[in-house]
């Protein structure tokens, strides 16, 4: 059986072991606390149709191609949802796209990438996902937008590893490192930049390390107590958190198999 290791899988690891291992060793439901926003998922396509399908005959789309674009991917939004998506993508145009002499071709948009990682014997597949990947001139840029209300930025942690299984899987597939990773905030049009570094990429080859010995040697799975346990759905199970915490359910999934393959 393949064993499957996503960036959120590997930061829910770093964040606390134990609630890794209920969730995704053990197969626990997890309740999640925040609902899909339609709103983003419209934005996203639509983005992604903005780059990919523009001819490029011509330095720069008109504001007519992104309200194209806007409604053959809006369809099924409330009337206020297509009129604020309208709004936000126009002033992403103007902020992105019309003060530029032209618009480069991204290498993909809603794009895959694919790698391989072996340590201590084990062999992990590396695949992710991005919005839009772009060429700069000593490295690549990796876009990914954000359409939540607030801005806020990820931890400086789960940040690393993010950008560290990247760096590896583009270095591998594209032969260039990845140069840096932006945030576009659609909603206020802010873009935060974050350089790449080597010391990310061993960071992240550190602490798959570090979840491939406990997977192989079915090592302590040790809880993290913190700010993120007021939201966790396994905290009743947990003896950090409760004094009398919950037996855990007396079906759980079995143990898996050891072929490893880590997602982005």
């Amino acid at each position: 059986m393949t064993y499957f290791l996503s960036a959120s899988k590997l930061q829910t690891y770093h964040r606390c072991p134990q609630s890794y291992h209920y969730r995704y060793e053990l197969g626990l439901k997890n309740v999640s606390f925040f609902g899909s926003a339609a709103l983003g998922t419209a934005l996203h396509q639509a983005l992604a149709q903005i780059y990919r399908d523009w001819h490029y005959h011509h330095p720069i789309p008109s504001l007519e191609w992104i309200d194209f674009c806007w409604a053959e991917n809006c369809k099924g939004l409330s009337d206020a949802q297509v009129h604020e998506g309208q709004s936000i993508l126009t002033a992403y145009y103007h902020r992105y796209i019309a003060t530029q002499t032209a618009i480069a071709r991204p290498i993909a948009v809603e794009g895959k990438i694919q790698g391989s990682l072996q340590i201590d014997n084990l062999e992990f597949a590396l695949a992710g996902r991005y919005d839009r990947l772009d060429w700069l001139e000593e490295g690549l840029e990796l876009i990914d937008y954000k359409s939540t209300k607030e801005t806020k930025l990820p931890e400086p942690i789960e940040l690393d590893l993010q950008m560290g299984l990247y760096y590896l899987a583009l270095e591998q597939h594209y032969h260039q490192s990845l140069k840096q990773l932006s945030l576009i905030f659609l909603r206020t049009g802010e873009k935060v930049t974050f350089q790449a570094t080597p010391a990310q990429r061993a960071r992240v080859e550190t602490t798959i390390g570090e979840l491939a010995m406990r997977l192989r040697h079915d090592d302590r799975w040790q809880a993290t107590p913190g700010e993120q346990c007021d939201r966790c759905t396994y905290a009743r199970y947990c003896a950090a958190v409760k004094e009398n915490p919950e037996p855990l359910p007396e079906r759980v999934r079995p143990r898996q198999q050891l072929q490893l393959v880590l997602g982005l």
